[in-house]
């Protein structure tokens, strides 16, 4: 992962350290199929790796990683307004195997897998995935 992929966006887009954006890919590797936005992601940066990433850079470097087809982000539809809301968003991996390789086989959450997997599926059938809430009411 780091000698190919992640080097290769090193290279392509001049950035000075790869442990930054090695330390995003993780992040965003614990993070699969949950709701995020880059000020979340500046934020546990600054808080637990007391790094001053900030949420422009994360937003950059999460595009970065979408180019070279590290991961796929699903943006949130509001049923109610018609509309896209830019941020939160889901980001999910390309590859299920190189997540799981980077991460060590440590975090291994089924749901979360088989969310990813199947809007891996989605995609390769050509449909556009998007994430939203739906609410139900139910009367009585």
């Amino acid at each position: 992962m780091k000698n190919v992929y992640l080097r290769d966006s090193i290279m392509r887009y001049n950035l000075d350290s790869d442990s930054e954006i090695s330390e995003l890919v993780k992040v965003l590797a614990s993070g699969i199929s949950c709701l995020t936005n880059p000020t979340k992601i500046s934020n546990t940066f600054k808080s637990v790796r007391k790094s001053s990433l900030s949420a422009s850079t994360i937003a950059k470097y999460i595009s970065y990683l979408q180019d070279a087809f590290i991961i796929s982000n699903a943006l949130q539809y509001d049923i109610k307004g018609r509309r896209y809301i830019a941020t939160p968003f889901k980001v999910y991996f390309e590859d299920v195997g190189l997540r799981n390789a980077l991460l060590n086989f440590s975090q291994v959450e089924p749901t979360h897998l088989m969310e990813n997997i199947i809007f891996n599926e989605l995609r390769y059938r050509g449909y556009r995935v998007d994430v939203g809430v739906v609410e139900y009411r139910e009367k009585g």
